[in-house]
C-alpha cells in the first residue's frame, strides 16, 4: 500500500528521523538515524495560500506542501510531488481548541492512511489558553487507519524547534507524509 504513497526522488526507509528547525523562520533540516540529511523544507512567506517547498539530501527538488485554501486555519495541505506534479497525500486538519488532530488521506478517495494526535490534550489547552504555545513542545501519536499505534512525534526542549519522529510499524503507514508533516505541524501549530 506504501509504495502508492512514495515520492519518486525520495527514500526514507529509516524508522527515526531528526526534524530540526532554524533558528531564524520555518525552515527544516531532516537527518535519518545516521545522522544525514535526508531532506530540507521550508515554508515561503508573504504567500496568500502557504507552500512549504522540500528537496532531498541531494539538493533535487522532492515535493511541496501546498495549502487547499487561502489563510487556511482548518483546513487540508496536498503533498505533490514534485517530478510527476501529481497530489501523493493529503493532509486534513480536525481542528480543536483542546487537540491537535490530522488525518493522512488518500487524495483520490480521502480514505484515511494515518492519524496524528496530541497525546496531551491538557498540555494543548495550556499551549492554546495560557500562551504557553513555545514553551511546551508538542507529542504526537501516530496510528494507522484502523487505530493501532504505529510512531510518535515527539518534540524536545531546545532553541530550535526539534522533533523526534519514530515509525515503528509504518507498513502502511507513507514515511514521507509523516515526515512532512512534523514539519508542517510544527509551523502551523506555531510551536
Amino acid at each position: 500500500m506504501t509504495d502508492d504513497y512514495d515520492i519518486s526522488t525520495v527514500e526514507l526507509d529509516d524508522d527515526r528521523y531528526e526534524v530540526v528547525q532554524s533558528l531564524v523562520r520555518n525552515k527544516y533540516a531532516v537527518r535519518d538515524s545516521a545522522g544525514e540529511v535526508v531532506l530540507r523544507g521550508k515554508q515561503k512567506l508573504f504567500k496568500l495560500k502557504e507552500q512549504f517547498p522540500f528537496v532531498n539530501g541531494d539538493g533535487e527538488d522532492a515535493f511541496t506542501v501546498k495549502a487547499g485554501g487561502i489563510l487556511d486555519v482548518a483546513g487540508n495541505y496536498a503533498i505533490v510531488d514534485d517530478a510527476t506534479g501529481a497530489e501523493v497525500v493529503v493532509l486534513d486538519e480536525d481542528w480543536s481548541w483542546f487537540a491537535e488532530n490530522w488525518t493522512v488521506r488518500d487524495p483520490d478517495t480521502g480514505a484515511a492512511l494515518a492519524t496524528i494526535s496530541s497525546k496531551n490534550k491538557l498540555l494543548e489547552v495550556l499551549r492554546h489558553f495560557v500562551g504557553a504555545a513555545g514553551l511546551i513542545p508538542h507529542k504526537y501519536e501516530i496510528a494507522d487507519p484502523e487505530g493501532n499505534h504505529v510512531g510518535d512525534i515527539s518534540g524536545q526542549f531546545s532553541l530550535r524547534d526539534a522533533y523526534t519522529v519514530t515509525i515503528g510499524d509504518a507498513s502502511d503507514v507513507p514515511k514521507e507524509a509523516v515526515v512532512a508533516a512534523a514539519c508542517v505541524l510544527d509551523a502551523l501549530e506555531g510551536s
